[in-house]
């Protein structure tokens, strides 16, 4: 198994922490516009149940976008391939994560789950009979994913982005307009930004990380926590969608399957070797955390880390 040098993890955040002056926080998100440009942290979670770390990993991120994955995952558990991609496509895009305009073409269904519109309409999928069910049903699922019973969502952020999701809700009213999704607009949206505050160390998102990177398999007792279909659907998805837009150039300088989000998390999963979570609140003008990325080329070059 190969070993990942803490000090040498401590000198690669320093070095990428330099590139944080060229990123700005998601201030169009209020609560997330109090975040310190300057911070950044990572966690490395291996299948021999060790952590290593550099930054403060104790620091609570809301996943942001990085739940469209987890969501994808449970909602392909229960719904099925069939079902989830009637609805939504497969394909990359090269139009920002909340763009509107590849709806207006036939079929009005979204090019894939990773962007705002698709990710609507996976979430519009999680079971439930009411949004405090269908939300405790995904925490549920991260809490199991994480190993970690503790987490919850951050009703602050939640709070922040219900009150100003507006192109969020024209996705979802253009989307019931195409009879994609049926349900009351502000349930759905209710539902889906405490979703998207949900929160969690880097330690507890390098869990998740790790799991994906087992084929779904809990890294203690190899219980399966999802379908190897599912786990490969999913780091698919990360490798050709997961970056936003950018998501071609990160597969080129870095090769690891990866999800981010605008808080400036981003989860990464090595197949086979470890989980990864990082937190750099700095993003550059896709979406991505700035100073994340910088790390992770570092980290991939010097062990080696791409799929490709």
């Amino acid at each position: 198994m190969l070993v990942y040098n803490q000090e040498e993890l401590v000198r690669f955040v320093e070095e990428a922490k330099q590139y944080a002056r060229y990123g700005k926080v998601a201030d169009y998100i209020p609560a997330l516009g109090k975040a310190n440009p300057n911070e950044l942290s990572i966690a490395i979670y291996t299948p021999d149940d060790e952590v290593v770390s550099a930054g403060d990993v104790t620091v609570k991120v809301t996943l942001q976008s990085i739940s469209k994955i987890i969501a994808l995952a449970l909602v392909l558990i229960d719904r099925g391939e069939d079902e989830v991609f009637h609805k939504v496509g497969m394909e990359p895009t090269d139009y920002p994560f909340h763009s509107i305009a590849k709806l207006e073409e036939k079929p009005a269904k979204p090019l894939n789950p990773m962007i705002n519109a698709g990710a609507l309409v996976v979430t519009s999928m999680i079971q439930g009979s009411s949004v405090s069910e269908r939300l405790e049903r995904l925490l549920a699922f991260v809490r199991r994913l994480a190993g970690n019973e503790c987490i919850s969502y951050s009703d602050e952020v939640a709070r922040s982005e219900y009150e100003t999701a507006f192109l969020n809700r024209s996705l979802c009213y253009f989307l019931k307009q195409h009879r994609i999704i049926d349900e009351d607009v502000e349930e759905l949206m209710e539902l889906y930004t405490k979703q998207c505050a949900i929160e969690m160390t880097c330690i507890d998102l390098a869990r998740i990380g790790l799991v994906l990177a087992l084929d779904g398999r809990d890294p203690h007792s190899s219980e399966p926590l999802m379908p190897l279909d599912v786990a490969r659907i999913c780091k698919t998805f990360m490798v050709t969608c997961g970056m936003y837009n950018s998501s071609g150039e990160f597969a080129i300088k870095v090769g690891i399957p990866a999800k981010s989000g605008v808080s400036g998390g981003i989860l990464a999963a090595v197949p086979g070797r470890c989980g990864i979570g990082v937190f750099g609140p700095a993003l550059d003008d896709k979406g991505n955390s700035l100073t994340g990325v910088k790390l992770l080329e570092r980290l991939s070059k010097t062990y080696s880390l791409s799929i490709f």
